[in-house]
């Protein structure tokens, strides 16, 4: 990430607290520490916003430099995380409504057809858990819709509880679980569908050339 990340990676010592705990009246190099553990899950998120890493970068910045200005709001004792995603994703929403666009673009169309009746294999948490995504996971989670796919990362990755999902994507806790359930399961039938595509084409390789 450039000059910032070097930066950035100075201040990520180990720490014997817990990246989520900042002592009241904390000296500024230990709410920085604080903050920046959380720099990849920042990104990855930005990433999943944006979708292009020279935008999710700026993003980031934009939001450690917020945060770093409005150190002194941060309510000691409250989760350090889910107040960075806050800062995040207000930031996204007022960037695209600066450039004209909607903060979510949500096509209510798409968004039904995504979501099947069909009951999943392997729930979506258990898929996300891995350490890595493979090429069919990322293409179906790129695949959802944004509103879904925003859900779902800060639900089964980030580990956010609904409440923190409520405040940082500005909507009621309702409309959270429901976008997780939708996005959970359009996650895991577009895997599905992905994979057995795959298996076809597989067989069809083998019959021509065998």
């Amino acid at each position: 990430m450039g000059a910032f990340a070097d930066i950035l990676m100075a201040f990520r010592r180990p720490s014997g607290r817990s990246q989520d705990t900042v002592s009241r009246g904390a000296p500024e190099t230990e709410f920085a520490q604080a903050a920046l553990a959380h720099i990849d899950s920042l990104y990855g998120t930005a990433l999943r916003l944006t979708r292009r890493a020279a935008d999710a970068e700026d993003l980031v910045q934009d939001t450690y430099l917020k945060a770093f200005r409005s150190a002194h709001q941060f309510e000691a004792g409250t989760n350090l995380k889910a107040w960075l995603f806050t800062i995040l994703h207000n930031t996204f929403r007022n960037n695209r409504r600066h450039d004209g666009r909607n903060p979510i673009d949500v096509d209510s169309e798409a968004v039904e057809q995504a979501v099947s009746a069909g009951p999943a294999a392997q729930s979506p948490e258990q898929i996300l858990s891995r350490a890595t995504l493979d090429a069919d996971l990322q293409g179906a989670l790129d695949a959802l819709p944004g509103a879904f796919r925003q859900a779902v990362w800060l639900r089964d990755v980030e580990e956010l509880s609904y409440a923190e999902m409520a405040q940082v994507l500005d909507v009621p806790i309702g409309t959270v679980m429901s976008r997780i359930s939708r996005g959970r399961r359009a996650l895991s039938d577009g895997l599905r569908a992905r994979r057995l595509g795959g298996a076809g084409k597989s067989t069809e390789l083998l019959a021509k050339h065998g």
